[in-house]
């Protein structure tokens, strides 16, 4: 049996913080918005955005391993804290330029 080598640990942690994301986002949204808002749930959890943090598998990863060690409320506060400050100030931008 072999041993699952550091690049597939680290895309395994960033499926399941992928997932973690997605959730986090669509509860962000609803709690805000209201609604759904398929676009903007894209947008957030989008390979584009995560790449303002750093490479998003890295990202999508650490929110994994957050989720794993500590539970979905700790990887949310995480989510919330350090990626969703961008969502807002690029949503302000976004309806500006309409």
């Amino acid at each position: 049996m072999s041993t699952p080598d550091t690049e597939e640990i680290e895309r395994a942690q960033a499926w399941i913080g992928d997932a973690v994301l997605a959730l986090c986002a669509r509860r962000w949204i609803l709690a805000r918005r209201g609604a759904m808002d398929g676009a903007l749930q894209a947008r957030m959890t989008s390979n584009q955005f995560l790449s303002a943090f750093g490479n998003p598998t890295a990202v999508e990863a650490r929110i994994g391993r957050i989720y794993e060690a500590e539970g979905l409320e700790a990887a949310f506060a995480h989510i919330e804290e350090t990626l969703f400050p961008l969502v807002e100030k690029q949503e302000k931008n976004r309806g500006r330029r309409r």
